[in-house]
């Protein structure tokens, strides 16, 4: 189940709490986006299943785009333990971005 987040609130108390969190900011209009969502969603979930996924729809939702300097998409943001870890737009490589959270995520979970 994809779970969207609608308020800044929300997103800032997911950071704070979730020891691994992705945050997938995207449009609909964006056909990238739409064709990478549902490929980090199952990375994700069979890969990394201790981390949270979240999505931001980042034409609905401009100001949480605009606080996290999101201008374009797809962007996505990676926060491990409340800290920034990896930012990836644009271009996204799954092979890069599944080698990127590898090692942080394992000396977290193990």
């Amino acid at each position: 189940m994809l779970t969207e987040v609608n308020t800044r609130d929300k997103l800032i108390k997911l950071i704070e709490n979730e020891p691994a969190l992705m945050i997938y900011f995207y449009s609909n209009n964006c056909s990238p986006c739409v064709s990478l969502r549902p490929k980090v969603d199952a990375v994700i979930r069979e890969r990394f299943p201790k981390m949270k996924l979240v999505f931001i729809d980042s034409e609905k939702y401009t100001e949480i785009a605009s606080a996290y300097n999101v201008f374009s998409n797809p962007v996505i943001i990676t926060f491990f333990e409340s800290r920034e870890y990896r930012r990836e737009s644009k271009y996204i490589s799954m092979a890069q971005l599944i080698e990127s959270i590898k090692r942080p995520y394992e000396l977290i979970f193990s």
